[in-house]
Formats: C-alpha cells, structure tokens, sequence
C-alpha cells in the first residue's frame, strides 16, 4: 500500500478531562485497528474548551489533564499511533496558557506543540496567550503543518505550509458558523494539499469532520454515530494528478512572477495607457 492512512476524530467534549481522555484513547485504538499512522482530535478536546465546557481556568484541574496526557503517550507508543491532540496548554502562573495542538509520536513523546497565533478577541483577552511560530513534521515521509480553527480566517498562515512543503495540513476546530467549510475547501484547493479538518460532536450540525483532498473536494467524512473516520493519503493517486503535479508547481514559479515580469510590454502605449480603446 502507498501513502498513509490517518483518522480523524469527531468525538463530543466534555468538561471531565478523565472523560475525555478516556474517549481519546477508544479512539486511538479504533485508528489504530483501521491501520492508519496518525489520529487528529478537534481543538480543546482534552481539557474542555473555555466558554463551552467551563468559563474560568479555575474550573480545570491541570493534574487529571497531564494525567490523561501520560496515559495517551504510553498508548500511542504501544500502538505505535501518531496522536495530534488539542487541548489547553498550562504556563507557569500567572500567565495564560496556551490554547495547543499537541504533537505526540509513535514512540510515545511530545515532539512537538503547536500554539494558536491568531486567538479570537475573547480568547486573547480573558483566556490564552499567544504562540508566534508554524509547526511542520514528517510521518512516513509525508509532511504536516497545524493550525486551530479562527485562524481559517487568515490566509497567509495556509499559502505559508504550503511554502514549507506541507502535503497535510491538520485543522482542529470548534466552529460557530457554517461558512468556515467553504474556507477550508478552498484552503485545500487553493494551497493543493490535504485538508483533515477535525471538529467536536457539538458542532456537527454545522458540517462533518473529514479529510478534504487538494482539489477541495471530500476524501473522508464522520458520519454519527460514528466518530471516527479513516483515509488514505497518497501523493501518487492519479485523481490528483492535476492539483499536486500541476497546479502547485505552477503556482510556486507565478509567485515568483519571473515569467511575469520577462514578458511585461513597456514600448506599447496600448499597454501602458489605461484610458485608451
């Protein structure tokens, strides 16, 4: 088999982060039965998500959270799963913590951490602190990049994984309104890689969790009462020849507008005149 199999996850969180952590690891080993590599969960999923399962940092109990996180670590390095976890991310009081993707590999450990850079008014003002750097790494030979829901609206942060060759970009969220779909399809045909967009239970009615290929259409989507779905990702199927072996190459020598600027007309006041017929 060629390419990589990961899941997404669509499971409902609660405020108990034992609950869900317990729901994280039943997950993991329904990914892992299906034989995918990596499992990606929405955003907040262990800890709860401010203004949704708790409405002040006081209710969290930080123990049961890093609790929870061990036992997935060892989980993940006994089932040999890539787990892309979401959840609040403590800092050394008094600040806020960060609202984070967690990285945690096949062997068991955090490689990594992604912390949200674009937070929404209200989490920046009452809630999180910032992070300021984009996150790449490779599974299998194939390379992902991280964001966390707002910061859909904020197009460079896409067009900037797709610079840093990103094939699979992990999107957790907990969406409020149904156009952040539409965002997130065009992402993966405007950028022409793989979108795997993974989203509480809650907000299932607004649209499923799933996997969206580089030319924005639906590989994969979570369907209740199923929470869970597994794709393929292969960079060799040729129902993206187009997107990934034309298009995205292309795009990159336009960016650089060398071709542009080589043919630009300069003698030819029918070029340069703007008013005339």
């Amino acid at each position: 088999m060629t390419g990589i199999r990961i899941a997404v996850a669509e499971p409902a969180i609660t405020k108990d982060a034992a609950e869900n952590g317990a729901k994280v690891r039943e997950l993991m080993k329904s990914a892992a039965a299906g034989k995918a590599r990596l499992i990606q969960f929405p955003e907040g999923q262990l800890s709860g998500y401010p203004k949704e399962q708790f409405q002040d940092w006081s209710e969290v109990d930080w123990t049961v959270v890093r609790e929870e996180l061990e036992k997935i670590k060892k989980l993940a390095a006994r089932l040999k799963l890539w787990v892309v976890l979401g959840s609040a991310h403590p800092l050394t009081p008094p600040n806020r913590p960060h609202n984070s993707l967690y990285v945690i590999s096949d062997a068991g450990q955090v490689v990594d951490r992604y912390d949200k850079r674009y937070c929404s008014n209200t989490e920046i003002t009452r809630f999180f602190s910032p992070g300021f750097e984009p996150i790449v790494f490779d599974v299998d030979g194939y390379r992902f990049g991280c964001a966390l829901c707002i910061e859909i609206n904020f197009p460079h942060l896409f067009s900037d994984y797709e610079r840093l060759g990103v094939e699979c970009l992990l999107l957790s969220a907990y969406p409020v309104d149904s156009i952040f779909e539409v965002k997130a399809r065009a992402y993966a045909a405007i950028n022409n890689y793989w979108v795997a967009m993974s989203l509480p239970a809650q907000t299932a009615d607004l649209m499923p969790s799933g996997v969206i290929a580089p030319d924005g259409t639906y590989v994969s989507t979570v369907t209740a009462p199923a929470e869970l779905t597994i794709a393929t990702i292969d960079r060799n199927d040729p129902a993206y020849e187009v997107p990934l072996t034309h298009a995205r190459p292309w795009r990159t020598t336009a960016r650089k507008a060398d071709i542009y600027r080589t043919r630009r007309v300069t003698n030819d006041p029918r070029s340069t005149n703007h008013t005339c017929t």
